[in-house]
């Protein structure tokens, strides 16, 4: 297993594109859909995002913002060829990555599904308060709970997960939570308990949307993200949702 390992992790670094350190891609809204594409779609809104490729993780297509799953597609824009996340009409769709001399296993989704508007009004003050008594940032904190529960403080997963921020009732207890269906102690705890998986994993985001998803024990097992297709989906929505209450949170800031 470790030497076919290093073996796909060569085949990852040879196939990589070769493009220079920083480049530039698009985040792309449509329909409540975020996608990524090498230029602005037709059709969606598009924002410049200049990454870095140094600072991936994993060697992937996208570079830093990446590796996302699923199929990627290619069309042309202006006689340029373009690729993109979204399955967009007459486009095809490209059988392997490896055609566009990225890796074989660098993801991508046809969106990452129904993200759902920005909502800075749900627990606005509390929401403030959690981040900055805990030192959070209030975006990644509000992305967890647009996630989780829709801002719904009566939600009630399958699971047994309860409230806004849908807190386990074992989480509940070790946070000192009385009532997890208060709006204010499930914020607060949510804010804690991020603080606490940011320290441990030092400050990786993805890590830390993992493991509140699927627990800090499949996180230190797996080394990573673990291997559940709900967890990478999480991730990667929340990772959407964090990118939009961040733009949306400035925005709100310019204008008061």
């Amino acid at each position: 297993m470790l030497r076919r390992s290093a073996l796909a992790t060569g085949l990852l670094l040879l196939a990589l594109p070769a493009f220079a350190p920083a480049r530039t891609v698009y985040e792309c809204m449509r329909d409540d859909t975020l996608s990524l594409a090498t230029a602005p779609e037709p059709g969606s809104r598009c924002t410049p995002r200049h990454v870095d490729d140094r600072k991936a993780k994993v060697a992937n297509f996208w570079g830093e913002l990446g590796p996302v799953r699923a199929p990627h597609y290619e069309g042309r824009i202006n006689g340029r060829r373009v690729i993109s996340t979204r399955a967009l009409p007459g486009w095809k769709q490209v059988d392997s990555v490896v055609s566009l001399q990225a890796p074989r296993d660098s993801w991508a989704h046809a969106g990452l599904g129904s993200v759902g508007r920005p909502r800075l009004d749900a627990f606005r003050t509390q929401f403030r308060a959690a981040a900055r008594r805990n030192g959070v940032d209030e975006a990644w904190l509000r992305a967890i709970a647009h996630a989780e529960s829709g801002f719904d403080p009566s939600a009630v997963s399958p699971k047994g997960a309860q409230g806004v921020m849908q807190l386990m009732p074992t989480l509940a207890r070790e946070y000192g939570v009385s009532d997890p269906f208060s709006s204010a102690q499930s914020i607060d705890c949510a804010a804690r308990h991020l603080k606490a998986l940011m320290r441990r994993y030092r400050g990786d985001m993805a890590l830390v949307a993992a493991a509140y998803n699927a627990g800090t024990g499949a996180v230190d097992r797996f080394g990573g993200v673990p291997p559940y297709a709900e967890t990478r989906l999480y991730v990667d929505k929340v990772q959407a949702l964090h990118a939009r209450y961040r733009t949306a949170l400035r925005r709100a800031s310019a204008r008061s």
